[in-house]
């Protein structure tokens, strides 16, 4: 199940308060996915952080196939880079797998979405088949401090 390029997501309640934490997602809820396809564009063109926490949720899979999920950039939402701002470790199984994609150095983005790929192999049906959505989520400085000074702490 892919998305039309022509499909635009725009949700500038990023830009809402400094402190408000928002949630929105690259890939809805109970996206069945049984070849490659795109996201929705997301504005976050007005976001305050540029820091963001990406969680990829697979609920549903069969055996022996992949998922491989990137997130592109753009300036326009109808170009898009060559090269993916950032790409999930290929995963194999159900679970939620968090990424951290910061953007800080990249203010020409201004809108990001989604890209998936899936493979099967092996015996039963060659068609793959995951049920998955990806959530992001804006993180504020101070989480992002706190982290940093917890994880020095550590070392």
């Amino acid at each position: 199940m892919g998305y039309s390029s022509a499909a635009r997501l725009c949700y500038n309640s990023f830009a809402m308060s400094s402190n408000a934490t928002t949630d929105a997602f690259l890939v809805p809820p109970k996206t069945i996915a049984n070849a490659k396809g795109d996201g929705p564009a997301l504005d976050i063109g007005g976001a305050i952080h540029r820091v963001f926490l990406l969680t990829l949720d697979i609920t549903n899979i069969l055996e022996q196939q992949s998922l491989d999920v990137s997130i592109y950039g753009s300036a326009d939402a109808a170009t898009w880079g060559p090269k993916p701002l950032i790409a999930f470790p290929q995963k194999f199984y159900r679970g939620q797998h968090p990424l951290l994609l910061d953007l800080t150095a990249l203010p020409e983005a201004k809108f990001i979405r989604a890209h998936w790929e899936v493979n099967r192999w092996g015996r039963g049906t060659e068609t793959p088949s995951f049920e998955f959505d990806l959530a992001i989520r804006d993180v504020p400085p101070d989480i992002l401090k706190e982290a940093a000074a917890e994880a020095k702490g550590l070392a």
